[in-house]
């Protein structure tokens, strides 16, 4: 072979290996959203959201849901545009300010000196889905920022189902923020609750 194929032989070559990195395949991004409401406009009560806490396994970048039995499918396409942690603790905030009417709020940590009336932290024991429904199991607690009082604490499960057929990773992100917003509700109701003066 002579020297001039030989350069020809490895051009082709690295043409071939540039062309099939072009086309491997995109990847795509989803954000959890809040629910479309008025928008807030009022200044109390004052809500701090925060800390999220997620299981281990879901903190990673691609989405994560069931196969069969105990096993879990991670997507290398599908993936989360921020930390899951940060959406949560973002569509909370969003959710709750619009459900409570207030504008007041604020994220975890904020300042001892200008704690808000309440406290939200909540912690994610399951969000996943399979075929047929998806599942948010969450432990949440309201308590009275200033004193640390606990005002209600709860471990709620909710569920929604499906559509029919194999599950697609694109549907999760849609069926999780639903499945947030009501818990949003349940929060919001705690917080009205304790906002109600005795009679």
């Amino acid at each position: 072979m002579t020297h001039i194929a030989i350069r020809v032989f490895q051009v082709a070559i690295l043409t071939a290996w540039l062309g099939a990195c072009g086309s491997s395949p995109h990847s795509n991004y989803y954000l959890l959203t809040a629910q479309q409401m008025p928008s807030a406009s009022g200044q109390q009560p004052s809500l701090g959201i925060g800390p999220v806490a997620i299981p281990q396994y879901l903190n990673r970048t691609g989405l994560v849901y069931s196969k069969a039995g105990n096993q879990l499918q991670i997507s290398s396409q599908e993936r989360w545009a921020e930390p899951l942690e940060d959406g949560i603790e973002r569509v909370l905030g969003l959710n709750l300010a619009n459900l409570l009417n207030t504008e007041n709020v604020r994220y975890f940590p904020w300042s001892a000196g200008q704690a808000p009336d309440y406290g939200i932290k909540v912690t994610i024991l399951t969000l996943d889905a399979s075929d047929s429904n998806a599942t948010l199991v969450a432990e949440w607690l309201v308590y009275r920022a200033d004193s640390g009082e606990p005002v209600n604490r709860r471990i709620s499960q909710l569920q929604q189902a499906l559509p029919s057929g194999p599950l697609q990773a694109s549907q999760l992100a849609p069926v999780y923020s639903d499945l947030l917003y009501q818990l949003c509700e349940m929060i919001a109701d705690e917080v009205k609750t304790a906002e109600t003066p005795a009679q």
